[in-house]
């Protein structure tokens, strides 16, 4: 392949792969802002704080605890096609939470999430390390 042909089809990766993790970030900040509502028994779910605190932290335990996993998933089976699971799952997941009726529901869909989310995040160390050369695509310094 020329040399302009990887560069702008890295950039296209690059594009897709944030556009992924948006969607992420953007749903774990629409729970943290939604919690009072989601607590209310009127107009939400009517969580109590227990529950709340595992509709927060199941997303990150199931992140947590799949992430290397997923990595050696997509090892063997394609890193593609872990990316493509992954966004799906995690697209199903919020779309469940956003319909769940309890905050059973809500726990289990944010736990899916979690599953999707883990599979989205090991693309982009392995997007770094292939396509950009192991340096620091955006730098903040």
């Amino acid at each position: 392949m020329e040399t302009s042909a990887i560069q702008r089809r890295r950039w296209i990766i690059l594009g897709v792969l944030v556009v992924g993790l948006l969607a992420i970030v953007i749903d774990n900040t629409v729970l943290n802002v939604a919690l009072k509502t989601i607590a209310s028994p009127v107009g939400g779910l009517g969580a109590s704080q227990s529950q709340l605190e595992w509709a927060i932290n199941s997303y990150t335990l199931v992140f947590a605890g799949l992430l290397f996993t997923f990595g050696v998933i997509g090892d063997r089976i394609g890193r593609k096609r872990v990316l493509m699971v992954g966004l799906a799952l995690f697209g199903i997941g919020s779309l469940l939470s956003a319909y769940s009726h309890s905050p059973d529901q809500l726990i289990a869909a944010r736990a899916a999430m979690g599953l999707g989310g883990a599979a989205v995040k090991h693309w982009r160390r392995y997007l770094r390390h292939s396509y950009f050369g192991g340096r620091r695509i955006i730098d903040f310094q």
